[in-house]
Protein backbone atom coordinates (compact mmCIF):
# COMPACT_ATOMS: atom_id res chain seq x y z
CA UNK A 1 0.00 0.00 0.00
CA UNK A 2 1.30 3.35 -0.97
CA UNK A 3 1.19 6.68 0.96
CA UNK A 4 -1.23 7.89 -0.78
CA UNK A 5 -3.83 5.31 -0.23
CA UNK A 6 -2.83 5.57 3.51
CA UNK A 7 -3.62 9.27 3.67
CA UNK A 8 -6.47 8.46 1.67
CA UNK A 9 -7.73 5.46 4.28
CA UNK A 10 -7.13 7.83 7.00
CA UNK A 11 -9.47 10.59 5.72
CA UNK A 12 -12.32 8.40 4.71
CA UNK A 13 -12.32 6.71 8.56
CA UNK A 14 -13.11 8.97 11.00
CA UNK A 15 -12.13 6.34 13.85
CA UNK A 16 -8.09 6.27 12.51
CA UNK A 17 -8.43 10.74 11.07
CA UNK A 18 -8.95 11.53 15.11
CA UNK A 19 -5.89 10.05 16.40
CA UNK A 20 -3.98 11.09 13.48
CA UNK A 21 -4.98 14.67 14.05
CA UNK A 22 -3.67 14.72 17.68
CA UNK A 23 -0.73 13.17 16.78
CA UNK A 24 0.32 15.89 14.31
CA UNK A 25 -0.94 18.42 16.66
CA UNK A 26 1.24 17.23 19.25
CA UNK A 27 4.23 16.66 17.15
CA UNK A 28 4.07 20.55 16.12
CA UNK A 29 3.39 21.46 19.55
CA UNK A 30 7.07 19.93 21.09
CA UNK A 31 8.66 21.20 17.48
CA UNK A 32 7.42 24.76 18.56
CA UNK A 33 8.53 24.31 22.29
CA UNK A 34 12.06 22.82 20.94
CA UNK A 35 12.88 25.14 18.40
CA UNK A 36 13.95 28.14 20.46
CA UNK A 37 16.83 25.45 22.10
CA UNK A 38 17.60 24.25 19.08
CA UNK A 39 18.14 28.03 17.48
CA UNK A 40 19.65 29.50 20.25
CA UNK A 41 22.90 29.32 17.98
CA UNK A 42 21.71 31.01 15.02
CA UNK A 43 20.06 33.89 17.80
CA UNK A 44 23.80 34.76 18.83
CA UNK A 45 24.59 35.09 15.52
CA UNK A 46 21.70 37.40 14.71
CA UNK A 47 22.44 39.61 17.76
CA UNK A 48 25.98 39.37 17.08
CA UNK A 49 25.15 40.86 13.36
CA UNK A 50 22.77 43.38 14.48
CA UNK A 51 25.58 44.84 17.22
CA UNK A 52 27.78 45.29 14.15
CA UNK A 53 25.37 46.81 11.92
CA UNK A 54 24.25 49.49 14.69
CA UNK A 55 28.09 49.82 15.47
CA UNK A 56 28.59 50.59 11.38
CA UNK A 57 25.87 52.92 11.30
CA UNK A 58 27.02 54.99 14.33
CA UNK A 59 30.76 55.16 12.82
CA UNK A 60 29.09 56.25 9.38
CA UNK A 61 26.80 58.92 10.87
CA UNK A 62 30.26 60.20 12.66
CA UNK A 63 32.02 60.59 9.60
CA UNK A 64 29.48 61.99 7.29
CA UNK A 65 29.05 64.72 10.23
CA UNK A 66 32.52 65.46 10.41
CA UNK A 67 32.72 65.28 6.56
CA UNK A 68 29.94 67.43 6.11
CA UNK A 69 31.62 69.89 8.48
CA UNK A 70 34.79 70.19 6.41
CA UNK A 71 33.08 70.55 3.49
CA UNK A 72 32.65 73.89 2.80
CA UNK A 73 31.24 73.73 -0.52
CA UNK A 74 28.64 71.42 -0.85
CA UNK A 75 25.65 72.60 0.62
CA UNK A 76 23.44 75.44 0.64
CA UNK A 77 24.40 75.68 4.64
CA UNK A 78 28.31 75.50 3.83
CA UNK A 79 28.84 76.43 0.84
CA UNK A 80 29.53 80.29 -0.54
CA UNK A 81 27.51 82.33 -3.11
CA UNK A 82 28.17 81.96 -6.79
CA UNK A 83 29.04 85.08 -8.54
CA UNK A 84 25.31 84.57 -10.38
CA UNK A 85 23.82 84.90 -7.30
CA UNK A 86 25.70 88.29 -6.08
CA UNK A 87 25.37 89.62 -9.51
CA UNK A 88 21.72 89.20 -9.23
CA UNK A 89 21.44 90.72 -5.74
CA UNK A 90 23.41 93.74 -6.63
CA UNK A 91 22.03 94.30 -9.87
CA UNK A 92 18.55 94.27 -8.84
CA UNK A 93 19.05 96.02 -5.27
CA UNK A 94 17.42 93.51 -3.15
CA UNK A 95 19.84 94.65 0.27
CA UNK A 96 16.41 95.35 1.72
CA UNK A 97 14.76 92.00 1.02
CA UNK A 98 18.05 90.45 2.62
CA UNK A 99 17.81 91.91 5.33
CA UNK A 100 14.25 91.10 6.50
CA UNK A 101 14.50 89.66 9.71
CA UNK A 102 11.46 87.22 9.08
CA UNK A 103 13.25 85.75 5.97
CA UNK A 104 16.77 85.92 8.35
CA UNK A 105 14.73 83.24 10.87
CA UNK A 106 13.48 81.40 8.52
CA UNK A 107 16.53 80.28 7.11
CA UNK A 108 18.07 79.82 10.19
CA UNK A 109 15.39 77.69 11.56
CA UNK A 110 15.16 75.67 8.43
CA UNK A 111 18.96 74.82 8.91
CA UNK A 112 20.51 76.94 6.93
CA UNK A 113 23.06 79.40 8.89
CA UNK A 114 25.71 80.38 6.41
CA UNK A 115 25.56 83.87 5.32
CA UNK A 116 25.48 82.67 1.33
CA UNK A 117 22.54 81.24 2.46
CA UNK A 118 19.88 84.51 2.41
CA UNK A 119 22.29 85.60 -0.96
CA UNK A 120 21.40 81.99 -2.63
CA UNK A 121 17.62 82.43 -1.20
CA UNK A 122 17.04 86.00 -2.39
CA UNK A 123 19.00 85.12 -5.99
CA UNK A 124 16.83 82.13 -6.14
CA UNK A 125 13.61 83.70 -5.74
CA UNK A 126 14.22 85.78 -8.84
CA UNK A 127 15.51 83.04 -10.81
CA UNK A 128 12.17 80.88 -10.41
CA UNK A 129 10.22 83.56 -10.83
CA UNK A 130 11.37 84.29 -14.57
CA UNK A 131 11.96 81.26 -15.37
CA UNK A 132 8.18 80.20 -14.46
CA UNK A 133 6.67 83.04 -15.90
CA UNK A 134 8.47 82.39 -18.97
CA UNK A 135 7.48 79.00 -18.97
CA UNK A 136 3.43 80.28 -18.54
CA UNK A 137 4.09 82.70 -21.50
CA UNK A 138 5.20 80.32 -23.85
CA UNK A 139 3.09 77.93 -22.66
CA UNK A 140 -0.02 79.63 -23.16
CA UNK A 141 0.90 81.65 -25.89
CA UNK A 142 1.70 78.16 -28.41
CA UNK A 143 -0.39 75.98 -27.18
CA UNK A 144 -3.06 76.21 -24.78
CA UNK A 145 -4.54 79.94 -25.83
CA UNK A 146 -2.90 79.95 -29.31
CA UNK A 147 -4.63 83.56 -31.23
CA UNK A 148 -6.29 85.00 -27.65
CA UNK A 149 -5.00 88.07 -26.64
CA UNK A 150 -1.74 89.40 -25.58
CA UNK A 151 -3.46 90.31 -21.77
CA UNK A 152 -4.39 87.01 -20.97
CA UNK A 153 -1.12 85.77 -21.63
CA UNK A 154 0.53 88.30 -19.44
CA UNK A 155 -1.98 87.66 -17.01
CA UNK A 156 -0.66 84.09 -17.00
CA UNK A 157 3.08 85.10 -16.88
CA UNK A 158 2.42 87.02 -14.06
CA UNK A 159 0.79 84.20 -12.18
CA UNK A 160 3.44 81.99 -13.45
CA UNK A 161 6.18 84.79 -11.78
CA UNK A 162 4.14 85.22 -8.36
CA UNK A 163 4.33 81.85 -7.86
CA UNK A 164 7.86 80.99 -8.34
CA UNK A 165 8.67 84.18 -6.27
CA UNK A 166 7.20 82.41 -3.42
CA UNK A 167 8.01 78.67 -4.46
CA UNK A 168 11.43 78.90 -1.92
CA UNK A 169 9.59 80.43 0.94
CA UNK A 170 7.17 77.25 0.42
CA UNK A 171 10.22 75.19 0.62
CA UNK A 172 11.60 76.42 3.56
CA UNK A 173 8.49 76.74 5.54
CA UNK A 174 8.34 72.59 4.15
CA UNK A 175 11.75 71.95 5.41
CA UNK A 176 11.02 73.64 8.34
CA UNK A 177 8.01 72.19 9.38
CA UNK A 178 9.87 68.30 8.66
CA UNK A 179 12.96 69.62 10.70
CA UNK A 180 10.80 70.57 13.95
CA UNK A 181 8.55 67.24 13.42
CA UNK A 182 11.61 65.28 13.75
CA UNK A 183 13.24 67.07 16.21
CA UNK A 184 10.00 66.84 18.35
CA UNK A 185 9.31 63.45 17.78
CA UNK A 186 13.19 62.64 19.09
CA UNK A 187 13.21 65.04 21.84
CA UNK A 188 11.98 62.67 24.77
CA UNK A 189 14.99 59.80 23.63
CA UNK A 190 17.25 62.80 23.77
CA UNK A 191 16.17 63.76 27.49
CA UNK A 192 16.43 60.40 28.69
CA UNK A 193 19.82 60.25 27.56
CA UNK A 194 20.99 63.54 28.82
CA UNK A 195 19.20 62.27 32.17
CA UNK A 196 21.59 59.20 32.27
CA UNK A 197 24.46 61.08 31.49
CA UNK A 198 23.90 63.78 34.24
CA UNK A 199 23.09 61.26 36.92
CA UNK A 200 26.17 59.25 35.87
CA UNK A 201 28.62 62.08 36.82
CA UNK A 202 29.35 63.82 33.44
CA UNK A 203 28.87 67.59 33.14
CA UNK A 204 26.28 69.01 31.03
CA UNK A 205 28.55 69.78 28.03
CA UNK A 206 30.39 66.38 28.14
CA UNK A 207 26.74 65.10 28.56
CA UNK A 208 24.86 67.15 25.39
CA UNK A 209 28.35 65.48 23.52
CA UNK A 210 27.86 62.14 24.26
CA UNK A 211 24.07 62.69 23.67
CA UNK A 212 24.89 63.97 20.40
CA UNK A 213 26.93 60.95 19.39
CA UNK A 214 24.46 58.05 20.04
CA UNK A 215 21.25 60.09 18.32
CA UNK A 216 23.22 60.86 15.32
CA UNK A 217 22.20 57.48 14.34
CA UNK A 218 18.50 58.18 15.15
CA UNK A 219 17.95 61.71 14.15
CA UNK A 220 21.05 63.74 12.12
CA UNK A 221 19.18 66.85 12.50
CA UNK A 222 18.86 66.91 16.37
CA UNK A 223 22.59 65.55 16.39
CA UNK A 224 23.04 68.65 14.94
CA UNK A 225 21.79 70.90 17.01
CA UNK A 226 23.09 69.30 20.48
CA UNK A 227 26.34 69.02 18.48
CA UNK A 228 26.05 73.01 18.19
CA UNK A 229 24.63 73.57 21.77
CA UNK A 230 27.75 71.55 22.94
CA UNK A 231 30.07 73.80 20.59
CA UNK A 232 28.25 77.08 22.54
CA UNK A 233 28.84 75.96 25.70
CA UNK A 234 32.34 75.30 25.22
CA UNK A 235 33.49 78.56 23.59
CA UNK A 236 30.40 81.39 25.48
CA UNK A 237 31.21 82.67 28.75
CA UNK A 238 27.82 82.84 29.54
CA UNK A 239 25.91 79.48 29.23
CA UNK A 240 22.70 80.65 29.27
CA UNK A 241 23.34 82.40 26.36
CA UNK A 242 23.49 79.12 24.74
CA UNK A 243 20.73 77.78 25.93
CA UNK A 244 18.23 80.63 24.70
CA UNK A 245 20.53 80.36 20.95
CA UNK A 246 19.02 76.49 21.08
CA UNK A 247 15.68 77.10 22.31
CA UNK A 248 15.70 80.60 19.04
CA UNK A 249 17.00 77.83 16.76
CA UNK A 250 14.06 75.52 17.03
CA UNK A 251 10.89 77.53 18.42
CA UNK A 252 9.64 74.34 19.65
CA UNK A 253 7.66 73.97 23.39
CA UNK A 254 9.34 71.18 24.31
CA UNK A 255 12.65 72.44 23.69
CA UNK A 256 11.68 75.62 25.07
CA UNK A 257 11.01 74.49 28.34
CA UNK A 258 14.04 72.46 28.93
CA UNK A 259 16.16 75.18 27.66
CA UNK A 260 13.90 77.42 30.62
CA UNK A 261 14.57 74.46 33.42
CA UNK A 262 18.48 74.81 32.40
CA UNK A 263 18.72 78.42 32.67
CA UNK A 264 17.04 78.16 36.21
CA UNK A 265 18.60 75.62 37.02
CA UNK A 266 22.21 77.31 36.69
CA UNK A 267 21.10 81.02 37.68
CA UNK A 268 19.35 79.17 40.58
CA UNK A 269 21.94 76.21 41.39
CA UNK A 270 19.20 73.67 41.53
CA UNK A 271 19.91 69.99 40.60
CA UNK A 272 19.91 69.90 36.81
CA UNK A 273 19.19 66.16 37.21
CA UNK A 274 15.78 66.37 38.90
CA UNK A 275 14.92 69.08 36.61
CA UNK A 276 15.66 66.83 33.15
CA UNK A 277 13.86 63.77 34.91
CA UNK A 278 10.88 65.50 35.71
CA UNK A 279 11.03 67.35 32.35
CA UNK A 280 11.65 63.51 30.33
CA UNK A 281 8.46 62.50 32.30
CA UNK A 282 6.86 65.48 30.83
CA UNK A 283 8.17 65.48 27.01
CA UNK A 284 7.20 61.49 26.89
CA UNK A 285 3.34 62.51 28.51
CA UNK A 286 3.11 65.15 25.72
CA UNK A 287 4.19 62.57 23.12
CA UNK A 288 1.70 60.30 24.11
CA UNK A 289 -0.64 62.58 24.33
CA UNK A 290 0.17 63.82 20.97
CA UNK A 291 -0.53 59.97 19.71
CA UNK A 292 -3.63 59.92 21.43
CA UNK A 293 -5.08 62.67 19.32
CA UNK A 294 -4.33 62.06 16.15
CA UNK A 295 -5.16 58.63 17.14
CA UNK A 296 -8.86 60.09 17.88
CA UNK A 297 -9.06 62.17 14.47
CA UNK A 298 -8.69 59.08 12.57
CA UNK A 299 -12.70 58.63 12.53
CA UNK A 300 -13.80 61.73 11.06
CA UNK A 301 -10.81 61.59 8.42
CA UNK A 302 -12.19 58.40 7.04
CA UNK A 303 -15.43 59.46 6.67
CA UNK A 304 -14.95 61.06 3.50
CA UNK A 305 -12.87 58.14 2.04
CA UNK A 306 -15.29 55.72 3.34
CA UNK A 307 -18.32 57.68 1.60
CA UNK A 308 -16.63 58.33 -1.65
CA UNK A 309 -14.56 54.82 -2.22
CA UNK A 310 -16.62 52.43 -0.15
CA UNK A 311 -20.12 53.03 -0.51
CA UNK A 312 -20.64 53.57 -4.28
CA UNK A 313 -18.85 49.78 -4.02
CA UNK A 314 -21.09 48.46 -1.78
CA UNK A 315 -24.42 49.65 -3.18
CA UNK A 316 -22.76 48.30 -6.49
CA UNK A 317 -22.52 44.77 -5.19
CA UNK A 318 -25.87 44.75 -3.32
CA UNK A 319 -28.30 46.38 -6.33
CA UNK A 320 -26.18 44.85 -8.86
CA UNK A 321 -28.08 41.29 -8.64
CA UNK A 322 -31.43 42.81 -8.48
CA UNK A 323 -31.24 45.07 -11.73
CA UNK A 324 -30.51 41.76 -13.65
CA UNK A 325 -33.30 40.18 -12.01
CA UNK A 326 -35.15 43.09 -13.04
CA UNK A 327 -33.77 43.42 -16.64
CA UNK A 328 -33.75 39.59 -17.33
CA UNK A 329 -38.14 39.54 -16.33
Amino acid sequence: MGFTEIILAILDDPARLAPFVAALCAAATVAALGWPLLDADRRRKRLRGAARTERDLRDRAAAARRSRDKDAVTTLRHAAPKRLYKAIVERLNLGRLMADPKTQTLIHQAGYRSPAAVIKLTAMRVIVAVGLGATFGIYSSLIVFDGKSAALHAALALIGAAAGWHAPIIFLKNRLQKRRAEIKRNWPDAMDLLLICVESGMSIEAGFRKVAEEMAIQSLTLSEELSLTTAELTYLQDRSKAYRRLAARNDIEVVNSVVTSLIQSEKYGTPVGQALRVLSRETRDLRLAEAEKKAAALPPKLTVPMIVFFMPVLFAVIMTPAIIQIMEN
